[in-house]
């Protein structure tokens, strides 16, 4: 459902999935050939939420803001079911695994991933291709340059699975 707020309303590009149930509040800004799943909430009501081209946001996620520190997310992410970003920017070609959480201020680098479960920390600035894990998050080895690849091809798949919805 896409909700205004006060003088905000949501953008979705016409060549976007959004399911029935999720949520899209306020300044929300939601590109090309993005799939936004079934109860997943964003809500951009401070400040804006953008989300780049290929990202898919899983079930049941939530996407929030805090003060002067907007949600960024480029272009070909992956966003696992039950995931929370709340006021970060997540960097092309990533993937946020399952019940992960990334806090305000934190930057997710070019290609990286964050395991399920995991937890990014306030503020904390994560190199390209990074494996991050545990919590508090921690990089615990870089990624070889395929990552790229198969973090785009991830990507790509759940705009293959919306499309079936579109039909």
């Amino acid at each position: 459902m896409k909700v205004p707020f006060e003088s905000k309303v949501p953008v979705i590009s016409p060549k976007a999935f959004v399911a029935p149930s999720a949520e899209i509040i306020g300044e929300v800004e939601i590109g090309d050939f993005d799939s936004i799943w079934f109860g997943a909430v964003l809500r951009g009501d401070i400040e804006p939420i953008k989300i780049g081209r290929y990202t898919n946001i899983q079930d049941n996620t939530v996407i929030h803001i805090d003060h002067d520190m907007p949600a960024i997310l480029g272009e070909y992410i992956t966003v696992g079911h039950n995931a929370i970003l709340h006021g970060c920017e997540i960097a092309d070609r990533c993937l946020i695994g399952m019940g992960a959480i990334v806090l305000s201020g934190a930057k997710i680098g070019r290609g990286s991933i964050v395991g399920a479960g995991s937890v990014v920390p306030e503020r904390r600035e994560i190199p390209e291709l990074s494996l991050v894990l545990g919590i508090p998050g921690k990089v615990v080895k870089k990624l070889p340059e395929d990552t790229l690849k198969k973090n785009e091809e991830w990507a790509l798949g759940y705009w293959e699975l919306a499309q079936s919805y579109l039909r």
